[in-house]
């Protein structure tokens, strides 16, 4: 079974012979005393050019092959990850993968998902499109890219312009029945721009984008030209004075807050009691209204994913609803020591068990734009870039260091920088207004959003 019967387009690597050989490698285990085995092969292609000054600088080609095997004897596992797929180089693998787990301490909790759990009817999900660039059209695109920039009145320089294009497939076999192959595109345009005033201070600032499709990539004069904007908005940063007042956080920041929610609803820190929502299942978390969606089906999307790193079937779901808490991210493993039910969690750990991951989740959209929030702070200041965030996750405790924009009557005012700002996560869940601008370019995404009365610490 297959997450898309997509055939192997331009570059793209050949899913059969990775299949192929992830069944020798389960069948090589098998024989050499494993109970049971998984097996994972992955392989990429990729082409990126970066230009500087108006020329060329470099273009870089790549193509990888990876593989992991997991093991299991009895209530023992272990796992390998290695490159070398020839015949010795399979040999070495299973031989130690069988000999560590031998030697490995028992796990109560470890195993395969039973076959009765396996998903066995996959829906199609559109990941991969033959890509048609070449390094001459990605050598344009940057060239196009870091002009944009250096046309804005203030920049002086880029410090990194490149574009890129990939192709990606893996394939995932167990001896429980169960195989998944897939394909999937990228492309993206980076650049950072470096403005500097007539002092000679200097600030940096940058814009990406990136896409599984040709078609949904934004284009390089846009990138650019928003870098370079970004950039020179930032030169003549002050410090804003130490008090508490209204945060307004630019969507390419405010994501931090979904990933943050990811991880404490994650199973094994629930397990492990090392989660500040560990007690918070079914509870309010965030205002009434508030949904945070995963939508794993979701068509040319980078987490897209039909099926978890353990063979479970993902389905949409909202893990906040109205606000509340409906469910915990759970893998085999996690589920297994809390007695709860399987959710299609798992993520992949080339060589090892599997982790917990999430796919496609976004917090829905309010209704104030940017702007909207920026009226509605009133005083306060915008962030638009994060620099070291630190949290406990036992206590939810948060603080960053940021830079931004004050604002002032409801408008933004001069940039800051050298800020941090900080609370609790059940706080600020609790007071945080989306707004309108959500834009799906991740596997995690979000608006701007607005939260009152955070801690600033300034001048």
């Amino acid at each position: 079974m297959t997450d898309q019967n997509a055939s192997a387009g331009l570059g793209a690597p050949d899913t059969r012979s990775l299949l192929s050989l992830a069944h020798e490698l389960v069948d090589r285990a098998k024989a050499a005393g494993a109970q049971d085995a998984e097996a994972l092969l992955s392989e990429s292609r990729a082409i990126e050019a970066g230009v500087r000054e108006g020329k060329l600088e470099t273009v870089e080609r790549s193509e990888t092959r990876d593989a992991g095997l997991r093991v299991l004897i009895g209530k023992r596992q272990a796992g390998v990850a290695f490159s070398d797929l020839s015949e010795a180089g399979m040999s070495l693998a299973v031989e130690r993968a069988v000999a560590m787990a031998k030697a490995a301490p028992e796990d109560p909790y470890c195993g395969l998902v039973e076959p009765d759990k396996l998903a066995r009817t996959l829906p199609d999900i559109a990941t991969y499109e033959a890509s048609d660039f070449t390094p001459d059209q990605l050598e344009a695109a940057a060239l196009e890219m870091e002009a944009a920039a250096l046309g804005v009145k203030g920049v002086a320089m880029t410090s990194g312009c490149g574009a890129s294009a990939g192709v990606g497939g893996s394939a995932f076999v167990t001896s429980t029945g169960f195989e998944r192959a897939r394909l999937g595109s990228r492309c993206g345009l980076g650049v950072a721009a470096i403005a500097r005033d007539a002092s000679g201070a200097m600030e940096r600032d940058y814009d990406t984008h990136a896409a599984r499709r040709r078609s949904d990539l934004k284009t390089a004069q846009e990138i650019g030209l928003s870098a370079g904007e970004r950039a020179a908005s930032r030169v003549g940063a002050e410090k804003l004075a130490t008090g508490k007042m209204a945060v307004v956080f630019d969507k390419r920041v405010s994501t931090t807050f979904i990933s943050s929610l990811l991880g404490a609803i994650s199973g094994p820190a629930i397990a492990r009691g090392t989660s500040f929502l560990r007690d918070k299942m079914g509870e309010r978390l965030f205002s009434e209204g508030v949904d945070v969606i995963e939508d794993p089906l979701r068509d040319w999307s980078f987490g897209a994913r039909a099926v978890d790193a353990e063979g479970i079937a993902c389905t949409p779901r909202a893990l906040i609803e109205d606000g509340v808490l409906t469910t915990w991210l759970l893998n085999a493993s996690s589920a297994r020591q809390l007695g709860l039910e399987l959710t299609g969690h798992a993520s992949r750990n080339l060589g090892g068990a599997p982790g917990v991951g999430s796919s496609n989740v976004h917090l829905s959209p309010g209704e104030l734009d940017r702007d909207g929030l920026i009226e509605a702070a009133g005083t306060g200041v915008l962030v638009s870039e994060m620099f070291g965030p630190s949290l406990n996750a036992n206590t939810g405790d948060w603080s960053v260091g940021v830079a931004g924009y004050a604002i002032e009557n409801g408008k933004l005012a001069g940039p800051v920088s050298e800020i941090t700002v900080a609370g609790n996560l059940l706080d600020i869940f609790a007071r945080l207004v989306p707004g309108s601008d959500l834009e799906f370019d991740s596997s995690i995404n979000a608006p701007s959003v607005l939260v009152d009365a955070l801690s600033i610490g300034g001048r």
